[in-house]
């Protein structure tokens, strides 16, 4: 064959090289309507509110490719659907086209707990709403603050503000009641380990404030009370009066605090 081509002429060459690069032109083109589906048209269904799994297997069996490009939750939507499509539904395009999804994620997003101690009972309403949090049980504790929230809790446990919870959660709170216009006795809390006393006073609405430590102490909880102020007699055998809202302080040391029989008390109410 070589020598066949070797032996025409320059100019017949030519025409022949010619000739055949106008032949592949000729037939790459016409192949190309069929590499593309030229003329091939597919109408894009509806799938917007549909379940991402159902949504995407139609799509793919209609012969269109399925990209999701969002998952940001939309709490007016079940989770786990289609919240948008492009191209939309029913627009006219070529077959092997792209769908492209936004979604609705398949579970509740994490959020910040903002901080609603110190707040209103109003204002902490108005917060929650706007974190996507609800409000849960509310608790009264006797205290100065009335009205305002002592405490925010989540599953039964005290939660600090930054803490993750989930999108939608219910938060309790425990909002001060005000302070009554009573005198109860001062608890005797000698003998006592700091955790029961904080219990106790908790339950009278007295709050304890300082802790003066006796030794090197590291499990403050645990430590014994051996002096408080005010004490449990204002003058001798008189008992002394506090009200819901005042402070006690008090003395604690490692070991326990051996109290006289004769000035024992009944600690059994305080449990």
């Amino acid at each position: 064959m070589f020598k066949f081509i070797a032996r025409q002429s320059f100019f017949v060459n030519l025409l022949a090289a010619i000739a055949l690069v106008f032949l592949v032109g000729f037939l790459f083109f016409q192949s190309l309507g069929w590499i593309t589906h030229h003329g091939e048209y597919l109408k894009v269904p509806s799938v917007t509110g549909k379940n991402v799994d159902s949504a995407t297997d139609l799509l793919e069996k209609e012969g269109f490719e399925v990209v999701i490009t969002d998952s940001i939750y939309n709490d007016s939507l079940p989770l786990n659907v289609v919240k948008k499509q492009l191209p939309d539904p029913d627009a006219t395009v070529k077959v092997n086209r792209t769908v492209f999804l936004n979604v609705n994620p398949t579970t509740l997003p994490m959020i910040d707990m903002p901080n609603l101690e110190g707040l209103s009972y109003r204002f902490a309403l108005d917060k929650l709403e706007k974190n996507h949090l609800k409000l849960g049980d509310t608790t009264n504790r006797a205290d100065f603050m009335k009205g305002s929230v002592l405490e925010q809790h989540y599953n039964g446990k005290k939660i600090a503000a930054g803490a993750q919870v989930r999108w939608g959660s219910s938060i309790d709170l425990v909002v001060g009641g005000g302070l009554e216009a009573q005198k109860i006795p001062v608890p005797d809390l000698t003998g006592m380990t700091v955790a029961e006393a904080r219990d106790l006073l908790k339950q009278q609405g007295i709050i304890l404030a300082a802790i003066l430590t006796s030794g090197d102490i590291t499990d403050t909880a645990n430590a014994y009370i051996y002096k408080q102020n005010p004490d449990v007699f204002s003058y001798g055998t008189t008992p002394a009066y506090i009200q819901p809202g005042q402070t006690m302080d008090i003395w604690i040391q490692l070991q326990p605090v051996s109290i006289p029989d004769s000035l024992k008390r009944d600690t059994s109410k305080f449990k």
